[in-house]
C-alpha cells in the first residue's frame, strides 16, 4: 500500500514541477510588457531553462544514485521553489535569464529521482503505470497551469502568482523530507562509494537518447510557445488561448495512463521487452502523422485537434522510455535516466529557440511541425532497433 502513496506524492510533485515551469508562458504578455522583452528574447527565457535542465542531468543522476531520492528531492524542490518566488522580483532580462537557468538546474534531477524511488519501491510489473501516473501529473499540471495561472495572474498579478507557487513547493519539500524513506531495495553502501559509469556505455543508450530528444522537441511546445502562438495566429483572448492550449496537455495526460496500463498488461502476458517497444513505436508513428496534418490546419479547432493527437502519440512514448531506463539502469537508474533526460531537454532547448525563428521566417510555423514529424519517424526507428535483456 505504501508504494502507491509514494507514487501519489510523486504525482503531486510532478504537478508542481510543471505548473512552476509553464506559469512563465501564461505570464508572458504581462512580463514582456513590464520588463520590456521581445518574442525572440522570451524564446531565450524559455530555452535557458531547458539549457540549465539539460546540463545538470548527469551530476544530478550521480547524486541520486549515491544518496537516494529522500535528501535529494527535499533539497532540489526547496531550491527551485525559491527560484520560482525570486522570478517575481525580476526587473530586467539578464537577471531573469539567470534565475530561469538556476531554476532549470535544480529541476533537472526531479524525474530521475522519482524513477529511482519507483525502482526501490515497485516491482517491474507495476513500473509502467507508476511512470504513467507520474508524467500524467506533469501534463495535468501544465494544463492547469496554463488555464488556472492565466486567471490567477489576471486577479493577483504575475509577481504574486510566482510567490504563491514558491510557497507550495516549500511545503511539499518539508513533507517529503519528514515522511519518505528509502524503499525495500534502498541504497547499499557500495553504491554510495562509487557510480557505475559503465551503464552509460550500454548499447541501448544512444537509441534512448535520440528518441527522447524527439519526444521532448514536440512536447515542449505545449510548455512554451503554444499559448502565445494560438493567441496570435487566431486572434484569441488570454483566457481563450489558455483554454485551447491546455487541451493537448489533457490528451497527453490520458496517453500516459494508457501507455502505463498497456506496458504492464503486455508485461504480465509475457512480453517484457515488447511491452516497452510497441507502445513507443505506435506513439511516434501516430505523432508523426498528426504533426503533418497540424502544419496546415486552417482553423483553431482543427489545429488544436491535430496537435492534441500529436501530443497523445508523443506521450505514449514517455512511460516506455522511463520503464526501459529503469530496466536497464536498475541500481543506477538515476544516472542512466538522467542521461536520457539530458538528451530530451537538449531537444526542448532547441525547440524553444527554433520555433519563434521559424515563425518569423519565410518557412513559417508549419516547418516546425514538419521537422517534429521527421524526428518522430526517426525515433520510431530507434525503438525498433533498441535491444536489451529484461531481468
Amino acid at each position: 500500500m505504501k508504494r502507491w502513496i509514494v507514487v501519489s506524492v510523486l504525482f503531486i510533485m510532478s504537478l508542481l514541477i510543471i505548473v512552476d515551469r509553464v506559469v512563465v508562458s501564461a505570464a508572458k504578455a504581462d512580463m514582456a510588457a513590464q520588463i520590456g522583452i521581445s518574442d525572440l528574447q522570451f524564446g531565450g527565457v524559455f530555452s535557458v531553462f531547458a539549457l540549465g535542465y539539460a546540463l545538470f542531468q548527469i551530476p544530478s543522476g550521480w547524486l541520486i544514485d549515491r544518496y537516494g531520492p529522500r535528501f535529494f528531492l527535499a533539497i532540489i524542490v526547496a531550491a527551485w521553489s525559491i527560484c520560482t518566488a525570486l522570478t517575481s522580483f525580476a526587473t530586467a532580462l539578464i537577471p531573469l535569464f539567470l534565475i530561469r537557468f538556476i531554476f532549470g538546474a535544480f529541476e533537472s534531477g526531479a524525474y530521475p529521482a522519482a524513477a529511482r524511488a519507483n525502482y526501490t519501491w515497485l516491482p517491474t510489473k507495476e513500473r509502467g503505470i507508476a511512470q504513467g501516473i507520474l508524467f500524467s501529473g506533469s501534463r495535468l499540471g501544465a494544463a492547469a497551469g496554463l488555464a488556472g495561472a492565466t486567471w490567477f495572474i489576471s486577479v493577483a498579478g504575475w509577481r504574486h502568482t510566482f510567490q504563491a507557487l514558491g510557497l507550495l513547493g516549500l511545503l511539499w519539500s518539508a513533507f517529503w523530507f519528514l515522511w519518505f524513506r528509502e524503499g525495500p531495495i534502498g541504497i547499499t553502501p557500495s553504491q554510495r562509494q562509487k557510480a557505475d559509469w559503465s551503464v552509460l556505455r550500454h548499447p541501448a543508450v544512444p537509441y534512448l537518447a535520440i528518441q527522447y530528444f524527439a519526444s521532448n522537441f514536440t512536447i515542449f511546445l505545449c510548455f512554451t510557445w503554444l499559448l502565445p502562438y494560438l493567441q496570435h495566429r487566431f486572434g484569441l483572448s488570454n483566457a481563450a488561448a489558455g483554454f485551447y492550449a491546455s487541451i493537448p496537455l489533457y490528451s497527453a495526460a490520458a496517453a500516459n495512463w494508457i501507455a502505463g496500463l498497456s506496458i504492464d498488461a503486455l508485461y504480465r502476458l509475457g512480453y517484457p521487452v515488447a511491452s516497452r517497444k510497441l507502445p513507443a513505436i505506435a506513439g511516434f508513428l501516430l505523432s508523426a502523422c498528426a504533426l503533418i496534418l497540424a502544419a496546415r490546419s486552417p482553423s483553431i479547432g482543427l489545429a488544436v485537434t491535430c496537435f492534441s493527437v500529436a501530443t497523445f502519440g508523443a506521450d505514449l512514448t514517455v512511460s516506455p522510455s522511463w520503464a526501459a531506463s529503469i530496466d536497464i539502469g536498475r541500481a543506477h537508474t538515476g544516472l542512466l535516466s538522467s542521461a536520457m533526460n539530458m538528451s530530451g531537454n537538449i531537444g526542448s532547448f532547441i525547440s524553444a529557440l527554433v520555433f519563434p525563428l521559424l515563425v518569423s521566417s519565410y518557412f513559417g510555423a508549419s516547418s516546425y511541425f514538419y521537422i517534429a514529424a521527421a524526428l518522430s519517424t526517426v525515433a520510431a526507428f530507434c525503438w525498433w532497433r533498441l535491444r536489451w535483456t529484461q531481468t
